[in-house]
């Protein structure tokens, strides 16, 4: 069953250009980009997702990335 996200298709792709735009503009090597990206999923984590939850959903996250590079 494939899975419904609550967001359009455009909205994600819109974003993801934003930030793969910043990445570019700063010539950040793929190191550099993982080491961003993954200091703004730990913020957004602290800082939006209650500390009882959050290893649950970082490992969803983990769980979800791996098998989306499959």
């Amino acid at each position: 069953m494939p899975i419904i996200s609550k967001y359009s298709n455009e909205q994600v792709e819109q974003i993801v250009d934003q930030l793969i735009d910043v990445l570019t503009e700063h010539k950040a090597p793929v190191d550099l980009s993982l080491m961003c990206l993954g200091n703004s999923i730990t913020h957004i984590l602290k800082e939006h997702v209650p500390s009882e939850k959050r290893q649950a959903v970082a490992d969803n996250f983990a769980k979800a990335l791996a098998q989306s590079v499959k």
